[in-house]
């Protein structure tokens, strides 16, 4: 109720009390100049201090933050729990090593505390796995004192996220705006879903404040503009994604990095993407979400061998199945030289729109590459599907290609009867001609055809 007690505090006698009530309150209305004047009246009294720090804190920056809660750490060992806010600001710069480290202080003291061990989960979480963290929280849960009541939510919302989202659809629409993750959690969730227009619903409204945010709402504009074909909506996801990753604060991070890589992908500059790739790269060893854009950005930058040798890694059956990956996998094989390859991926397609457009990739890229009785299967395909000349033109040309090849005796002699069949197979009054020359040359060089 901060109108109200905003209010009753400004009835107040001056103090510093007063003054600390109404600096957190500025903060609460985002008043900034009010902010200001609250902050010039502060004091180097432990009270001031602390409350500045936490302000600090909420506003992201959690390095001043640091700063004040050790000078006064120094003067004042028993003051415990400031061990606490310090290990939190280690997790918020994602030292989770470090704040692992000074929250075992508090809780050699204070063995059952829940912020504490609910914070000791988190980070078992980022450093090793979702069971590790689950393991930490059992204790909690098992102690059920009064301490753990007032953290119920709490726990209930870090143990959908420690079980990769178990259980999202239950827990969390009930705490989007009791605990603030929670809407971003139940975002992530309806991305992994590939629910991108209940993302979309969920955080369109969202006034973006920290980089999480930014970033979430980043992703979902790309994953939506993807979907639907909006330019507005990657015009948004780039916009954020360069704030976060331009930002001072997050331009080293890994996020940041993979941030600047993901706007410079949206702008197709994929030599910039594989700057900012390569630089995260040992952090995401056998992830296929990072090796697909990878592969794609080597492959966008004519590096055809390594971006084949990426994508070969990726394990994950959809995107596998996307076709996305099967054209760029196709280009890959056809630029090294492996047209076969590329021709069984469009043999194991289904008949569909996709594989009509992997026909036609196949059909121009082969031609280009010199390797023409690929180009001249595909184009053959094409041409049944749809009676365009332009399909003919290029099976003709193709399978002079192929002929000039054997004249050249950089092809098997043999190869010229499958040409003669793929041309027998179109209507077009050319064809007679073509098979007339290329008979003649078969007997007059003794080739069975």
């Amino acid at each position: 109720m901060y109108t109200q007690a905003e209010q009753s505090a400004l009835k107040a006698p001056k103090s510093p009390l007063q003054n600390r009530l109404l600096f957190h309150l500025a903060h609460k209305f985002s008043d900034e100049k009010k902010l200001m004047s609250f902050h010039q009246n502060l004091q180097d009294i432990t009270e001031d201090q602390l409350s500045l720090a936490s302000i600090h804190y909420m506003r992201s920056h959690y390095q001043e933050a640091i700063d004040i809660y050790k000078r006064i750490l120094l003067d004042n060992r028993e003051y415990l729990a400031l061990n606490v806010y310090v290990a939190l600001c280690y997790y918020k710069l994602d030292y989770y090593d470090v704040s692992q480290d000074v929250l075992a202080v508090y809780l050699q003291q204070v063995p059952d505390s829940t912020i504490a061990l609910n914070l000791k989960a988190c980070n078992h979480f980022r450093l090793y796995n979702g069971k590790a963290a689950e393991a930490e929280l059992k204790s909690l849960m098992d102690n059920a004192s009064s301490s753990f009541e007032f953290a119920k939510e709490l726990i209930k919302h870090n143990l959908v996220v420690f079980r990769g989202g178990e259980g999202a659809l239950q827990v969390l629409p009930p705490l989007v705006d009791v605990i603030p993750e929670a809407r971003l959690n139940l975002v992530i969730y309806y991305l992994r879903q590939d629910d991108v227009q209940e993302a979309y619903n969920l955080i369109k409204d969202l006034e973006p404040a920290t980089p999480q945010e930014y970033i979430l709402k980043g992703v979902v504009n790309a994953a939506l503009g993807q979907e639907v074909g909006s330019r507005d909506h990657l015009k948004i996801a780039q916009q954020f994604f360069q704030l976060v990753g331009g930002s001072a604060s997050e331009c080293d991070t890994v996020p940041g990095r993979q941030c600047m890589a993901s706007c410079f992908f949206l702008l197709r500059q994929f030599d910039d993407v594989l700057i900012y790739l390569n630089s995260v790269k040992s952090y995401f060893y056998n992830d296929d979400t990072f090796n697909f854009n990878y592969a794609q950005a080597k492959a966008a930058t004519g590096n055809f061998s390594e971006g084949e040798e990426v994508f070969l890694l990726i394990q994950n059956e959809k995107i596998k199945n996307d076709y996305v990956y099967l054209s760029w996998l196709a280009r890959c094989y056809i630029m090294n030289k492996k047209p076969r390859l590329a021709w069984e991926l469009y043999l194991k397609m289904e008949n569909s729109g996709a594989s009509f457009s992997l026909l036609q990739l196949i059909a121009n890229d082969c031609y280009k590459m010199g390797q023409f009785y690929y180009s001249a299967q595909a184009f053959d395909v094409l041409e049944r599907q749809d009676p365009n000349p332009e399909y003919w033109e290029g099976k003709r040309g193709a399978c002079v290609g192929i002929f000039q090849m054997i004249l050249a005796g950089r092809e098997p002699k043999e190869t010229l009867r499958k040409v003669l069949h793929l041309l027998r197979s179109t209507g077009n009054p050319q064809v007679e001609y073509i098979i007339r020359i290329m008979k003649k040359w078969a007997k007059d060089n003794r080739v069975p055809v």
